[in-house]
């Protein structure tokens, strides 16, 4: 009888156990220590039983959470403000521009454009 496995388990009905390393199991701890992270997510990411992740979590309680924490990732909040000086250096309304590729030829339009006009501009280009 073959013992290939199959969904984690082998053709004689018994579980395939794996061996993870620590430092994986620390990984999948932390990720999932993480504020607002779900034991679920984090181990269907990892491929592993949520129950797992649970175990591996309690063996490693001692371990203080800002170690475990430590390797995962985290979003900090940024706010970009302009520096004194720059303020006068941000193009105006006036200089921004457009870029348009019709075909082989490329227009460049001003935000103060006679839309009109560069219809009439496009619809000829479109012709060619």
């Amino acid at each position: 009888m073959s013992t290939k496995s199959i969904m984690g388990m082998t053709a004689t009905g018994r579980r395939r156990n794996r061996s993870w390393p620590e430092a994986l199991k620390r990984e999948i701890v932390a990720a999932s220590l993480v504020p607002g992270a779900s034991v679920s997510v984090v181990a269907r990411r990892y491929d592993v039983n949520a129950n797992q992740v649970f175990s591996w979590r309690r063996r490693f309680r001692d371990v203080p959470h800002a170690a475990a924490v430590k390797s995962a990732s985290r979003l900090v909040p940024v706010m970009v403000t302009p520096e004194p000086g720059d303020v006068a250096k941000q193009p105006s309304a006036a200089m921004e521009t457009i870029e348009i590729d019709v075909g082989d030829y490329r227009v460049r339009v001003g935000s103060e454009v006679d839309a009109q006009a560069l219809r009439r501009v496009l619809d000829v280009l479109e012709r060619r």
